[in-house]
């Protein structure tokens, strides 16, 4: 549940959505609470030792979006990789595709 508690003070923190865009279905906004929640559980059992801040950033700015944003965000430590990794896993458990999570290099 504190998952959805910080996902609801992200989502009053940042609006989400365009008038012109489609509103965020239930199961969106699910999945960024179970994405939140995982994120926070991954930080406790890694540690943020290792993680670059901009890969801490760019993903709670993908979280503060409602996880609706078009983000690409890419590791470069083996801290950031592995978080990431982690992340995939997690997220897959939790009956999400892998394609949902933000991670992925443009180069």
């Amino acid at each position: 549940m504190r998952g959805l508690a910080l996902l609801a003070v992200m989502l009053s923190l940042a609006p989400i959505a365009k008038a012109q865009e489609a509103p965020i279905d239930a199961w969106t906004l699910r999945k960024c609470a179970l994405y939140a929640k995982a994120t926070e559980d991954a930080l406790a059992a890694l540690g943020p030792e290792g993680l670059s801040p901009q890969f801490l950033e760019e993903n709670r700015a993908f979280i503060a979006s409602g996880c609706v944003g078009h983000v690409r965000i890419c590791a470069q430590t083996a801290q950031d990789y592995a978080f990431a990794d982690l992340l995939t896993m997690m997220t897959m458990n939790e009956g999400m595709a892998s394609t949902f999570v933000p991670f992925g290099c443009d180069n």
